[in-house]
């Protein structure tokens, strides 16, 4: 693993409306008790993920470093879930564009698999 990344995979099969999103973003992320379950607060916690001491997820990007979302089974996501996949689009955009305009690097990139283990010849 390059140190200048963590990479994080989510099933987004797992999604199936609101309350399944926020529970996996959640538990994958660590994210805290008070955790909101609703986008600004979700935007707050992935766009802590470059400052460990905020308490706002367990898991973190590397100092100066990104944290690659790669979300599995895309295709699948973006068609039965269209709100969904735009949510979690549009908000990262948002927090990487909070991020530079606070004098911060960008901290999250989204990467798409459409079938996880399957090797195009």
């Amino acid at each position: 693993m390059d140190a200048t990344m963590t990479l994080v995979r989510l099933d987004t099969r797992q999604i199936t409306d609101w309350n399944t999103f926020h529970t996996v973003f959640a538990d994958t992320f660590g994210f805290p008790d008070f955790y909101g379950r609703n986008m600004n607060a979700w935007i707050d916690c992935m766009g802590d993920l470059d400052d460990p001491g905020t308490g706002m997820s367990s898991v973190h990007a590397p100092a100066g470093g990104v944290l690659v979302l790669q979300l599995d089974h895309i295709d699948d996501f973006a068609a039965r879930c269209p709100e969904l996949y735009d949510a979690v689009v549009q908000a990262s955009a948002f927090v990487n564009w909070r991020n530079i305009e606070a004098g911060r690097r960008p901290v999250l990139v989204l990467s798409f698999l459409k079938r996880p283990g399957h090797v195009a010849v």
